[in-house]
């Protein structure tokens, strides 16, 4: 605006002084060729003038011109994107209230047209999931190539979503590679921890898990029931593959070459008589049990006890007697008796402790009802026997209730 103001002046500068240079009119000629162009100096100025004036005005009209065409040039080019983001938008607000199918279907919209194509993929995947549409869960999972996930851009959380899509649906493989790619986080990151020892139970690596159980349990992040999953499945596996794969002797040794702590862990304890009873290794199965038992064992491991499958047990009824001798209606001795004398075939023993187990005011369980039932029908009460097997339905029942409700 100042530049055309000046411009004016100039210009009407020039008309106001034209007639005092009229006198003097001066003299231009200008060869070209053939060409030649005459006029005088005053009339010169003048048309250099008003052509200076009218380049001024073009040049301001074009400006404005130029920039009205960009500013509608970029609505209409940025308009999808604008649009995406909106959606994207959407789609985690519905994600948040729970609406899943809409949130699947507003994310998968904007995914492609976005800069968090993998997070509106991720969470896509995820809404899908909480749908139970599997097949949709691996397409979008499919969507997101390992090396878009950049942790310096989303953080770890994605990886970790990815990852645990991946084990739901059963793509190990693909959750196998992932892990291995980010593996150098797992001493920094619990989440990715505890995926990896998941991962690799599915994958029977349990020695591997059981070297990476010391991790776990220095850590503050997991539960001592979640610990003592681990310890069981890892353990359970490892003393499994060493009888079936190699002998017993390889068995004995591996056991006897752990460290005592562990040893002492009622989880790996338990594992290790599972894998003797299921062999029937009885010796050592007794020189583990007798001294535990006889120093009187907790109610968590003698229960335990009745789920193994024991074949040579005088020496524990022997053991188990003796606390009752001191204390005859000890709930938790009266159901190691009962159990004991049933897998001893000793029946009529097995009812006695039974019955007195029964009047005590300590619930039972379906496993006590239904080894009672199998008693009683060994000992030809088959109404008695179902009688115990109509408590222990009922039993189950309620269980079944609890655990829906909960």
């Amino acid at each position: 605006m100042k530049r055309l103001i000046l411009a004016l002046i100039l210009f009407f500068a020039a008309v106001a002084l034209s007639p005092v240079l009229i006198g003097e009119k001066g003299y231009i000629l200008v060869a070209m060729g053939d060409y030649t162009i005459e006029s005088t100096v005053v009339t010169a100025l003048i048309a250099i003038i008003i052509l200076f004036i009218s380049l001024l005005i073009t040049l301001k009209l074009l400006r404005g011109g130029l920039s009205l065409s960009f500013s509608a040039w970029h609505k209409i080019r940025f308009s999808g994107q604008r649009r995406a983001l909106r959606n994207f938008q959407k789609g985690i607000a519905a994600y948040v209230l729970g609406d899943n199918k809409q949130a699947e279907h507003l994310l998968v919209k904007s995914a492609d047209s976005i800069p968090f194509t993998e997070t509106a993929y991720l969470m896509a995947a995820n809404a899908a999931n909480l749908q139970g549409l599997p097949d949709n869960t691996k397409h979008y999972l499919q969507q997101i190539n390992g090396d878009q996930l950049d942790v310096k851009e989303t953080g770890l959380e994605s990886v970790l979503i990815t990852i645990k899509l991946l084990l739901n649906h059963q793509e190990f493989s693909s959750a196998r590679t992932l892990i291995d790619k980010y593996h150098k986080f797992i001493g920094h990151d619990d989440r990715l921890l505890a995926l990896e020892l998941d991962l690799s139970l599915i994958e029977q690596r349990f020695f591997y898990v059981v070297e990476q159980l010391n991790k776990a349990q220095k850590s503050k992040h997991f539960t001592q029931q979640q610990i003592n999953s681990w310890q069981q499945a890892a353990f359970s596996g490892a003393f499994h593959q060493k009888i079936t794969k190699e002998n017993q002797q390889a068995l004995n040794n591996y056991w006897n070459n752990l460290p005592r702590k562990v040893k002492q862990e009622e989880t790996v304890l338990l594992a290790y008589c599972q894998v003797l009873a299921a062999n029937r290794i009885n010796k050592p199965l007794t020189d583990i049990l007798l001294p535990t038992v006889k120093k009187g064992a907790n109610d968590k491991f003698i229960y335990a006890i009745r789920q193994l499958p024991l074949t040579q047990v005088d020496a524990l009824i022997q053991a188990v007697q003796k606390h009752l001798h001191h204390d005859a209606k000890n709930a938790k001795w009266l159901t190691a008796l009962a159990h004991l004398s049933a897998m001893d075939q000793q029946w009529e023993m097995a009812e006695k402790a039974f019955n007195a187990r029964l009047h005590l005011e300590q619930p039972v369980d379906t496993l006590d009802l239904t080894t009672f039932a199998h008693v009683l029908e060994q000992l030809n009460r088959p109404e008695q026997a179902i009688s115990a097997l109509k408590k222990a339905i009922s039993i189950s029942d309620v269980d079944n209730t609890l655990k829906i409700s909960g």
